[in-house]
């Protein structure tokens, strides 16, 4: 009878549907020394639960905070010393005219005006091909127009004298 009602225990251990209660007596049961032999493997299951049941972590859990960089002051930092070298750098009451340029300045200065002077010339002279090309584009809209009145036109005396 006893048996009878370990195997009904069992069912419903392996479903899920026992009580703490119920699997407390199964425990009990499968500490004994005899076990019926098609029911070793739930001893052995069992016993691991009892094992386990009383094993602890002894280990101290080191609990590591994270340190913050404060990216929002490095970022003012940086802003700071960037305005601080500008405003060193640049001179704001004193204003330089072509006159008082060294040599090399100046030399540089005036290839500078040649090189931006050749490419707006080049740029002007791809505005005017442009220009060219968008007066082409607008006679191609009227080609395209009269096409389609030809058609117009040929579906209408299709019509009047039924070709099709």
């Amino acid at each position: 009878m006893v048996l009878n009602n370990i195997e009904q225990l069992l069912e419903k251990f392996d479903n899920g549907e026992t009580t703490l209660k119920e699997e407390q007596q199964l425990r009990a049961y499968f500490a004994q020394e005899d076990v019926p032999p098609h029911l070793e493997s739930y001893k052995a299951m069992f016993q691991y639960f009892s094992n386990t049941k009383q094993e602890t972590f002894t280990k101290d859990v080191p609990l590591q905070t994270r340190k913050r960089i404060p990216y929002k002051w490095i970022s003012v930092a940086a802003v700071v010393a960037i305005m601080f070298g500008a405003y060193t750098q640049l001179d704001f009451n004193k204003k330089r005219t072509l006159d008082d340029l060294t040599h090399e300045e100046l030399l540089a200065y005036n290839q500078t005006k040649e090189a931006l002077g050749l490419i707006s010339s080049k740029l002007n002279q791809g505005s005017t091909s442009l220009n060219v090309l968008t007066l082409a584009g607008e006679k191609f809209d009227e080609g395209v127009q009269q096409v389609g009145q030809i058609d117009e036109f040929s579906k209408t005396t299709d019509k009047i004298f039924k070709n099709k």
